[in-house]
Parts: C-alpha cells; structure tokens; sequence
C-alpha cells in the first residue's frame, strides 16, 4: 500500500506526487505521505513542522521564501482547488527566476514537492480552500523574504477565479510590498 507517482518538472527538484487512492462506496483512503515511498521517489527529507491554512476564493498568498533558514515544502489541498506557483531562486541555477505552477485540489490529491530556495505562493480559485504542507524547517518570523506576485520579469501566469479580476482578489499588505525580482538579484 502506499505507492505514488511522481511527475518531474521543467524545473528540475518540483515534483507533482499523486497518491494511489483506494476507494469503494464507503469513501477513500489514501497515504499522504510514506518516508520510504518518497525516499524511493529521491525526496529524502526529514519534516519538522506541519502547517495548515484555510481561504477563500481570490486570495493570493505569496510569493515567499526564507532567507537565512530556508525549507523545503510539500504541499497539498485538502478542501478546495489552488493554483500553486514556485520560483527558482537557487543562484547558479539554468532555471533561476523561472516559475512553474499546478493545480492542487481535493478532487486531484495531487502534492507539489518545493526544494530549498524556491519562493512559493497559491492563489484560491475555489469558494475557499485549505491547504497544508510539510516544512524541513522551524518557521523564523524574522526570516521572511517575498517577491511581487506580479512582477513582468518573472511573468507567472496566474488564473483568476471565476467571475474575479485581478483588482478582485485578496492580497495582504505585506504580500503587496514585497520587491521585483530585479531588486531581489540586486541585493
């Protein structure tokens, strides 16, 4: 029991895992996640901190990151659908400032594993979604580093939820100050 798929990306270290689901008229299970199954699959982290959090429709959080403490992150929606977006930040990288993005729903039970030095975000394209990952680090408030969700150079292509334009949706005030990725490369 327990096996999964892993899709490798453009951007190589992202991997879209989907679990094997067993269901029957009574429901489903399924094993979000197997140590052995995802070293197998060659991501042999060791998590310390789960987080879970819960939106609605039009949020945008992102795009983050941590500077001094930085952690890799599996993640997946338990309720909803999102739009998950990473950001290669790894200097030296032939991808560096490339994004990749997925769907991640209930419906799919797909996970997005992030390595190091990605910055992430999602967008909520369902009534209210909740999402929960795994980090390979403790949170450190004072660690955060974030681009602009819409900086031209990084040009992530995000979907807006039905019925919203982008003057529609949900961002916080931190997530509207952070910098362009050229200040980011500049720093």
């Amino acid at each position: 029991m327990g096996k999964i798929t892993v899709e490798t990306c453009e951007i190589e270290g992202l991997k879209v895992i989907t679990p094997t689901v067993f269901g029957d008229e009574r429901g489903y299970f399924m094993e979000t996640y197997n140590y052995n199954d995802y070293k197998a699959a060659g991501i042999d982290m060791e998590f310390v901190q789960d987080n879970q959090s819960s939106s609605k429709k039009g949020v945008l959080r992102g795009l983050h990151f941590q500077i001094n403490y930085p952690q890799d992150k599996l993640v997946r929606v338990v309720s909803g659908e999102v739009f998950d977006v990473a950001v290669d930040l790894r200097p030296g990288s032939e991808t560096y400032g490339k994004w990749f993005g997925v769907v991640l729903s209930a419906e799919n039970k797909k996970q997005f594993f992030i390595p190091k030095n990605f910055a992430h975000g999602f967008i909520v394209l369902s009534e209210s979604a909740e999402f929960a990952y795994k980090c390979t680090d403790f949170y450190h408030p004072n660690d955060e580093g974030g681009l602009k969700w819409d900086d031209p150079e990084i040009g992530v292509e995000w979907p807006m939820p039905e019925g919203m334009t982008k003057e529609e949706l949900t961002i916080s005030e931190k997530d509207q100050k952070w910098g362009s990725f050229a200040e980011y490369k500049n720093r």
